[in-house]
């Protein structure tokens, strides 16, 4: 795809963080958007200020763990649009805690969101990508979907799978020819809501030195960094020069490097500097974050 004016792309996750800042992007290039999120408010308010950029913006409430909702949620958007041409599966959630410590509901949560909403975005949009002539499927990954980390097993489940998935998605439509393509993204830490969002139990402590509470503030405090709207611009950028693997921020670059480097060394490296920062983690009961 060598533009995105005239065209329409779907976003899921819309509400908030990089898929609002992925529709406002988009829109500055004359794209239409149809958005969807499980948060009504933060939708609304995404398509008000798409629509202020000149463009078409349509708006559904969407849990894309429900394969039947997001097949609907297709249909109408082919219906209302006539065409599709891009469906950036972004909407995701993250849970911190460790294998032990999670229950078997904590990595049903993450996978039916984290991977099974990519699968049921692609899966309901690829027909409608390939009868247009020109699409693009861009799935969120992680820089966990890169290495793995202790008390993240859930969400390096989820990105890992979203990597597989899309790697070899992206193979089947090069052999396809179809004129539909596939890009795996890679954010290292974005400065949005997720911190607030996530899932964390304290069983995290035997790993971080912290309570929930604490790993939720340093995470949000200390590793977000790159903006979305800076996140965004990466993305559509590397959508347009069909891009395989998208990394977003020096911290995305520097964990791939490392895994390249050091593909199986690279876990003795993390469990010492983790041992390391929970020696001098700060001790007692951390407050929640505000939302």
């Amino acid at each position: 795809m060598k533009s995105f004016e005239n065209k329409v792309a779907a976003i899921t996750g819309a509400g908030s963080g990089i898929g609002r800042a992925l529709a406002l992007g988009l829109a500055r290039q004359g794209c239409h958007v149809a958005l969807s999120d499980v948060n009504s408010a933060g939708l609304k308010e995404t398509a008000e200020l798409v629509r202020k950029l000149g463009v078409k913006a349509s708006e559904a409430l969407v849990n894309v763990a429900d394969r039947d909702a997001v097949q609907a949620w297709a249909d109408q958007v082919m219906a209302e649009y006539g065409q599709v041409n891009a469906i950036f599966n972004n909407a995701g959630v993250a849970q911190g805690g460790t294998v032990e410590g999670n229950d078997y509901a904590d990595y049903e949560w993450v996978m039916s969101i984290n991977f099974w909403g990519v699968v049921n975005g692609t899966k309901a949009f690829l027909p409608y990508l390939k009868s247009t002539g020109e699409g693009h499927i861009v799935n969120t990954s992680s820089i966990f979907g890169l290495f793995a980390q202790p008390g993240m097993s859930a969400y390096n489940a989820s990105k890992f799978a979203v990597r597989g998935f899309t790697e070899s998605l992206r193979q089947e439509l090069d052999m396809a020819a179809c004129g539909v393509s596939a890009s795996c993204v890679h954010p290292g830490g974005i400065k949005t809501n997720i911190a607030i969002t996530a899932r964390m139990n304290d069983s995290l402590a035997s790993v971080t030195g912290q309570d929930a509470n604490q790993a939720r503030q340093q995470f949000n405090d200390q590793l977000l960094r790159t903006t979305p709207e800076q996140a965004a611009k990466v993305i559509i950028n590397g959508v347009l020069a069909n891009k395989r693997r998208i990394l977003i921020g020096g911290d995305a670059y520097a964990s791939d490097l490392m895994q390249r480097l050091l593909p199986a060394l690279y876990q003795r490296l993390v469990v010492a500097s983790m041992g390391l920062a929970a020696r001098f983690a700060p001790k007692g009961k951390g407050k929640p974050l505000a939302e």
